[in-house]
């Protein structure tokens, strides 16, 4: 991550979406194509999401939500996941300095009780270092599920009384891991699937899609442009019909 973000570029012309969630797939695939271990491409990968968060702060993108470890990930061998928890501690311990330098606030969603008491403890530190920070809002999705986000959600309305009949669309999302923020303007999902992987799927109701054959190590800024480009050449009706955009445009 450059040392120089507090200023972000001017966006590019056209409408720049609030909030990109990413699914970063292709990591292992990324790797035997190298003859490497599937690790390598995990590694890899980190650096592409320095890439991408600098490209989302020189662009003007609000909020960029990264999709690290599903809940169903803890299938994958215990040699790999043991690994994965290992980057993932040292990029909380070694991307928070850079993050604070550049106004980026971090946030971790996901069902953490899973984690180790030295993992929980570096999130929060991570977190409250950031919180006071005004720039891109950085998520990183870990032990997450759109599933468990949305019984989560049920539940804690249920703990806080209400009964069945008098939950609303409104009092549910309130209550989801991403309350803080608006839902995403655009999924980007690398690596050649064409999927959501129950990720964010209370969020994504209207977000546009965008699927890339492109592994995630070797996503990048233009990559990045290239995934917005498309985004602004799509018609956001939000149930409406193209002329009734057109006359709210009058």
């Amino acid at each position: 991550m450059s040392k120089d973000l507090s200023k972000p570029a001017k966006a590019e012309s056209g409408n720049i979406p609030e909030h990109i969630a990413i699914i970063m797939d292709g990591n292992g695939r990324w790797a035997k194509q190298r003859l490497l271990p599937r690790f390598a491409g995990h590694t890899k990968g980190v650096n592409a999401v320095n890439k991408v968060v600098e490209a989302c702060c020189n662009r003007g993108v609000r909020y960029l939500t990264l999709f690290a470890f599903s809940s169903e990930n803890w299938r994958r061998p215990p040699e790999e996941v043991s690994l994965l928890m290992k980057l993932f501690r040292k990029v909380l311990v070694l991307e928070i300095n850079n993050m604070c330098q550049n106004n980026i606030r971090l946030k971790i969603i996901g069902d953490l009780s899973k984690f180790d008491t030295e993992l929980k403890e570096l999130i929060r530190n991570a977190e409250e270092k950031t919180a006071a920070n005004t720039g891109l809002t950085l998520t990183i999705c870990a032990n997450y599920g759109g599933r468990w986000d949305i019984v989560n959600a049920c539940n804690a309305l249920i703990r806080e009384g209400l009964d069945q009949d008098s939950i609303t669309e409104e009092m549910l999302s309130s209550k989801l891991a991403m309350a803080y923020a608006p839902p995403p303007d655009m999924l980007i999902r690398t690596g050649g699937e064409a999927r959501i992987s129950n990720f964010l799927l209370w969020q994504m109701a209207y977000s546009e899609f965008f699927f890339t054959d492109t592994y995630w190590p070797d996503f990048d800024g233009k990559s990045l442009d290239e995934a917005i480009a498309s985004f602004q050449k799509r018609e956001r009706r939000f149930g409406r019909t193209s002329e009734q955009l057109l006359e709210s445009a009058d």
